[in-house]
């Protein structure tokens, strides 16, 4: 069901009312220079209409304010703006509300579905009387409104930020399939945000070129500033896009890696193998002795089983010997002295570079 706030203001005088029945809204109205009005839900259209009666709202603003799909959008009406923005809200999962803003000659009137809201800070200004928003008119606090709007979506950044640096560090010490779903559900969400502010953009920018008389010069300077907010957030979005993409590019590497290694061992252990079993499969050959004194003379011998098995034990420890000299066992002779040599390489690029910038600054 829908409540009803107003908040009734000029530059010496304050009013703030809660549950208000449409009928009490023209009394409030009459002793302010500015009115508030939010109505959060929308559950009865009765109410919705009496709201929309006393202010004189078009019809078809109307409409899209309880189709709450909106694109963000701003349409210029004979005697108010019609503005659509989304609230971004951080639960488990991101998602948006519809806000749908009416300015007027002396009101702003503020729709959205769901209890909770970003304009708290905006309402304690207005109780402290602080900044120049009750000295100003209603399109300073439309312009409110919407920097309140836009600047909820720093904080869910933020957290996305500290979200994929978890991620990464995971990602690197242990790669599990789990990481690849939070990877695409981070995706989804930056994807949902990214349709939510660009259309923002195409409206204040908007609002910022086209002349209207509701909206005093001084306050486009300020809407300005939302502009480049929503700039920046645009440039946030699409960073973390594509750190998202490429921590999806480190979880197949670490994977690989991963598999890659699991692999070395294995075929460290079939290499080590080979020539032992040759060995063993030559020894398991049935030749009759007795036929030729060539056939398997070895069997003969006093110490021949203990000497083939140190000569088995000897191959294999000759082979681990090799894999560890050529760095497949750990890092090696050669893999340090190519290390070295490549950090060395590193220090005469980096003295060379200094060289150059001091004669540069010459």
């Amino acid at each position: 069901m829908p409540v009803i706030d107003v908040i009734a203001y000029g530059a010496d005088s304050f009013l703030e009312r809660s549950d208000v029945a449409p009928q009490e809204i023209a009394r409030l109205r009459a002793e302010a220079r500015v009115t508030w009005v939010n109505v959060t839900g929308l559950g009865d259209v009765d109410q919705l209409k009496q709201v929309a009666a006393h202010f004189n709202l078009h019809p078809l603003a109307m409409e899209d304010v309880v189709n709450l799909h909106q694109r963000p959008k701003a349409e210029e009406f004979e005697d108010h703006i019609f503005l659509v923005s989304r609230m971004v809200r951080a639960a488990e999962a991101v998602s948006s509300e519809q806000v749908s803003i009416f300015l007027g000659t002396d009101y702003v009137l503020s729709f959205h579905e769901h209890a909770g809201d970003c304009f708290e800070p905006l309402r304690e200004r207005l109780r402290m009387g602080s900044g120049r928003v009750r000295q100003a008119g209603p399109d300073y606090l439309c312009y409110g409104l919407l920097d309140a709007v836009v600047d909820g979506y720093f904080p869910v950044l933020d957290r996305f930020s500290d979200q994929l640096e978890a991620l990464e560090d995971d990602l690197i010490d242990k790669p599990e399939s789990r990481h690849m779903a939070l990877l695409h559900e981070r995706k989804r969400e930056l994807l949902h945000m990214r349709r939510a502010v660009w259309p923002q953009r195409e409206m204040i920018n908007m609002l910022i070129r086209d002349e209207n008389p509701l909206i005093d010069a001084d306050t486009r300077l300020y809407l300005r500033d939302v502009y480049d907010h929503l700039l920046q957030l645009i440039d946030m979005i699409e960073t973390y896009r594509e750190i998202t993409t490429g921590l999806v590019d480190v979880y197949m590497s670490s994977v690989s890696v991963k598999l890659n290694k699991t692999m070395q061992v294995l075929t460290v252990i079939a290499t080590i193998f080979i020539p032992l079993g040759f060995i063993a499969s030559l020894y398991g050959m049935n030749f009759d002795r007795g036929a030729s004194p060539w056939n398997m003379p070895e069997l003969s011998w006093y110490f021949g089983y203990p000497l083939t098995l140190l000569l088995m034990l000897g191959i294999a420890a000759g082979m681990l010997f090799q894999f560890w000299r050529h760095g497949w066992l750990g890092a090696g002779p050669r893999h340090r002295k190519r290390s070295g040599a490549s950090e060395d390489l590193r220090s005469d690029v980096a003295q060379l570079r200094d060289e150059s910038d001091s004669r540069h600054l010459k």
